[in-house]
């Protein structure tokens, strides 16, 4: 009898285990050969959405019990179809997701956290820098994965620089190293030394950064900087170079409306602020030769920093978040995928996938990996996720901005401005 019970209550454990763990493959994503059907969205142009598809095809013939089914659509469309899907708790399991909306999705508890993910493998980050990562952690989530890197840059025309006679050591050159040459540019060839730097909202934190300072405080319920005279220095600097013809004021930039008409491209600036990734456009668009520097200043203060291009993230509504994580374990780390995403998503997060495609690529996005790659031994981590309320205080910096370089206002009478309207919106978080 004692046999027999024990071996009846041994029955018993091994049914209840069993039971538990299908209802844990049930809620993530089911066993390896259960059917799963996985939706995957992203916006982007037809070339995006081409090879993405070809990425899809691989993942499915991998793994023949999953089926995806796709979703896409331009920027716009994207993101109006979004939003009431989210209200009605129908997001797809895989969302392409922009920084300018991590914060609006993660904080309202849309979002699952893909820390777990990491730490039991499902998605492999032996070969993915904490740095590059942490672009898409908000209050100790990891509420989007990357899918590549961009870094802040600057491009030039080596035509000009030499006819202005420019050096320009990029591990260690300053800020007044930047206006000498852009003057000397202007001076010698009669063009803009330098773009306009705008929007105000990219380059301004980087000032920010290299004066040890930051734009938001973490938990983005004030500005991160208490000195307005750094607010005041960085528009001060513009306005002597506005003075000098070697930086074009905001209605010159407002006619840029492509790659085509850009200052650099057509030969009318020597110097070009802008994400790494912008370079291939530039460089294959303009008639002179171009190069891809580090920005001033970088160094001292590691102001430079691995912004991510766009994550994945996987919503709390989805009934297949393991294979969710899978899927974007794939994009990230799979060899073969990436020789055709190549660098459309920003440079690979994975230092395993960049150095093994790397001998596939062009000359041009060769130039790119090689930066981002240099730009990586320099960087620290990224800025906390832009709070709720910064898209109005971008608008109010870039009103700003264009009033100061018209002269309109005084940079001190802006930065006393930015101050209050930026601590209106910010106070309204905490």
């Amino acid at each position: 009898m004692r046999k027999s019970g024990l071996i009846f209550m041994l029955f018993i454990l091994f049914l209840s285990m069993a039971a538990c763990d299908a209802g844990h493959q049930g809620n993530n994503g089911g066993k390896e050969n259960e059917k799963a059907t996985l939706r995957v969205a992203w916006w982007g142009v037809q070339s995006r959405h081409d090879y993405t598809m070809k990425v899809i095809q691989m993942y499915e013939q991998e793994h023949p019990n999953v089926e995806i089914v796709a979703e896409y659509a331009s920027w716009d469309d994207y993101w109006k179809k979004l939003a009431p899907r989210a209200a009605a708790s129908g997001l797809p399991d895989v969302i392409q997701m922009d920084r300018a909306y991590l914060f609006q999705y993660g904080a309202t508890g849309q979002l699952e956290d893909l820390t777990p993910y990491i730490e039991d493998g499902t998605i492999d980050v032996s070969s993915i820098d904490e740095n590059a990562i942490s672009g898409g952690r908000l209050a100790g989530k990891l509420y989007g994965f990357p899918l590549g890197s961009n870094v802040l840059s600057v491009i030039t025309n080596d035509d000009l620089m030499q006819a202005a006679g420019a050096k320009m050591d990029d591990e260690n050159w300053t800020w007044d190293d930047f206006e000498q040459i852009a003057i000397a540019v202007h001076d010698a060839a009669g063009v803009y030394g330098t773009n306009g730097m705008y929007p105000a909202d990219v380059f301004f934190p980087y000032y920010l950064r290299t004066q040890g300072s930051r734009l938001y405080n973490e938990d983005g319920t004030g500005l991160g900087y208490s000195d307005d005279g750094l607010f005041a220095d960085y528009f001060e600097r513009q306005l002597r170079l506005v003075d000098a013809k070697a930086f074009p004021t905001p209605d010159v930039q407002a006619h840029i409306t492509g790659i085509n008409d850009d200052l650099i491209v057509k030969g009318n600036a020597a110097m070009s602020w802008n994400w790494s990734n912008q370079y291939s456009g530039f460089a294959e668009s303009a008639a002179a030769p171009l190069s891809i520097h580090l920005p001033p200043e970088h160094a001292d203060k590691a102001a430079l920093f691995l912004r991510p291009s766009m994550f994945f993230s996987i919503p709390k509504s989805s009934t297949q978040k393991e294979q969710a994580a899978k899927f974007i374990d794939f994009f990230v780390n799979n060899t073969d995928a990436n020789m055709l995403i190549k660098g459309d998503r920003g440079v690979p997060v994975s230092a395993k996938v960049m150095k093994e495609i790397k001998p596939e690529l062009s000359e041009v996005d060769t130039k790119i990996f090689d930066y981002v790659e240099k730009a990586s031994q320099h960087v620290r981590t990224t800025d906390p996720i832009d709070p709720l309320g910064n898209a109005e205080i971008m608008k109010a910096l870039d009103d700003l901005s264009e009033r100061i370089l018209f002269k309109k206002i005084t940079p001190e009478q802006g930065a006393r401005s930015f101050r209050k309207q930026a601590e209106m919106i910010l106070d309204k978080n905490k």
